[in-house]
């Protein structure tokens, strides 16, 4: 599973000024799948975009991506 935090952590390196402040932890449960993903305090709209819609968009294809392993991915976007 893996591959969810790459995918994470490649999207977000390439949208914020500080790529060496990003951090990608994933936990992997039972069912459920947790990615955190924490960037600098001055990066964290660029992840977030306006009205949500890059995080919305992470948490989709993550979501699709999950669902070839009948696991559900929740993206955590931490200060």
């Amino acid at each position: 599973m893996s591959q969810l935090r790459d995918i994470v952590e490649i999207t977000a390196k390439s949208l914020v000024d500080n790529p060496d402040h990003v951090n990608v932890v994933e936990i992997e449960g039972e069912k459920t799948v947790v990615i955190e993903l924490r960037v600098d305090q001055k990066d964290l709209g660029k992840v977030i975009g306006k009205q949500g819609r890059i995080a919305r968009s992470l948490r989709t294809i993550l979501s699709a991506m999950g669902r070839k392993t009948n696991k559900r991915v929740v993206l955590e976007i931490l200060e």
